[in-house]
């Protein structure tokens, strides 16, 4: 007797375009701190919503930033060499959309108070964290750099809770 053949149809490899967009969806789905990327020097003032921010190392402490190429703030972050990660805790959820849109950058720092450590980068006065950076490296990623950074200063604020997106929504944790 012969067994009964069987028929695997493999599916369709989705188009450049399904790929891009499902991708996308996985990524919602990757929670991450949301943070606001500051620079200032001689490129100017910039920042950015940021949630493509990690640690590299602690020895020395570094690290990972990345920024889209077609973001207002590429020239500034590219020209100063210098940045600030502030980490957004509960309650910066309008800031972040301010960083986050096309909002005009003088009009993004009138809507929190600002101060600085060593790179002269803005930091925000009450972010949970605070990471002064100066970029090391940068990396091509694809339609993103990828800066590489020492961090020279910390500042951290007691009590928040962390801001975080996931799903395409804030969260608190």
């Amino acid at each position: 007797m012969q067994a009964p053949s069987l028929t695997v149809t493999a599916p369709a490899s989705p188009s450049p375009d399904e790929r891009k967009q499902e991708y996308r969806d996985a990524m919602a789905r990757l929670g991450a701190a949301v943070n606001i990327v500051t620079t200032d020097g001689p490129g100017g003032l910039a920042g950015f919503a940021a949630t493509a921010v990690c640690s590299v190392t602690d020895s020395p402490p570094t690290l990972l930033v990345c920024l889209n190429r077609t973001s207002s703030a590429y020239p500034a972050v590219n020209a100063n060499r210098v940045l600030c990660v502030n980490t957004l805790e509960r309650g910066h959820e309008d800031l972040s959309r301010l960083f986050g849109g096309k909002t005009p950058v003088h009009e993004r720092f009138e809507g929190a108070s600002w101060s600085s450590l060593e790179t002269g980068a803005p930091v925000l006065d009450d972010a949970l964290i605070s990471l002064d950076c100066r970029v090391k490296a940068i990396s091509d990623g694809g339609t993103h750099d990828i800066l590489i950074c020492d961090v020279v200063a910390i500042r951290e604020n007691d009590g928040g809770q962390a801001l975080i997106y996931f799903d395409r929504r804030y969260h608190a944790i």
